[in-house]
């Protein structure tokens, strides 16, 4: 019995998936966004969870996005709630690539508040696409909550979200800079200098935020 050319082709490609070659991995994701089957996306999804590689993964999410959201969004919210961290953070990261705000009720605060810090990173990316016109200012009330959290790269993820939400973060950021921890302040006074001057660097922002509080100036400085 003769193979179909085109399950020779799917069966090539799934079998790429998992080659030992990372190389040989990311020209089998690019093969399958190029011909795109719902047949793939199971096993893009499955590798997004343990793929090592971010370049690999970062191909596999296009991948995905070349597939009809009414087949891939359902299966990534499943993975949202998925117990291996990189399994949500994929999952969430290629959310914000589909934008299909479809995807708005998964981030819950639980999810946006997640342990892990890549997890709620990109939680906090799919969080800004998806929200609905309207939902900005809540989203902004519950981001704030994480204000003063991790390090640096954390922190600065943190600050383009609520930066993305526009003018409906500026309440909450305010009511931020006056906080009693003095991370959630300094964290609060950097975003509303990035605001206000978009050409800051992050760094800048946070360190002079910082001599700000140790010299227990106000967080309403420069209005």
């Amino acid at each position: 019995m003769t193979v179909p050319k085109e399950d020779t082709n799917t069966m090539r490609a799934l079998q790429g998936l998992e080659n030992d070659s990372s190389s040989v991995r990311l020209q089998a994701a690019l093969a399958v966004g190029t011909t795109p089957d719902p047949e793939f996306i199971g096993k893009l999804i499955e590798r997004c969870a343990v793929e090592p590689e971010f370049y690999v993964r970062d191909m596999l999410t296009w991948a995905l996005t070349r597939h009809a959201a009414s087949m891939t969004v359902p299966v990534l919210l499943d993975e949202v709630r998925s117990e291996r961290a990189q399994a949500r953070s994929q999952a969430l990261h290629t959310l914000s690539k589909i934008g299909d705000r479809q995807a708005w009720p998964a981030m819950t605060p639980a999810l946006l508040s997640d342990v892990d810090d890549e997890v709620a990173r990109s939680a906090w990316r799919a969080a800004v696409v998806l929200v609905p016109e309207g939902e900005e200012h809540q989203l902004a009330v519950v981001l704030a909550t994480q204000l003063g959290r991790g390090e640096r790269e954390t922190q600065l993820s943190l600050s383009r979200a609520l930066i993305a939400l526009g003018e409906a973060m500026l309440p909450t950021l305010s009511t931020s800079t006056m906080d009693l921890d003095p991370r959630v302040r300094a964290h609060a006074i950097a975003t509303e200098r990035l605001w206000r001057d978009p050409d800051t660097g992050f760094g800048v922002a946070i360190e002079e935020a910082k001599r700000i509080v140790a010299l227990g100036g106000p967080g309403q400085e420069g209005r």
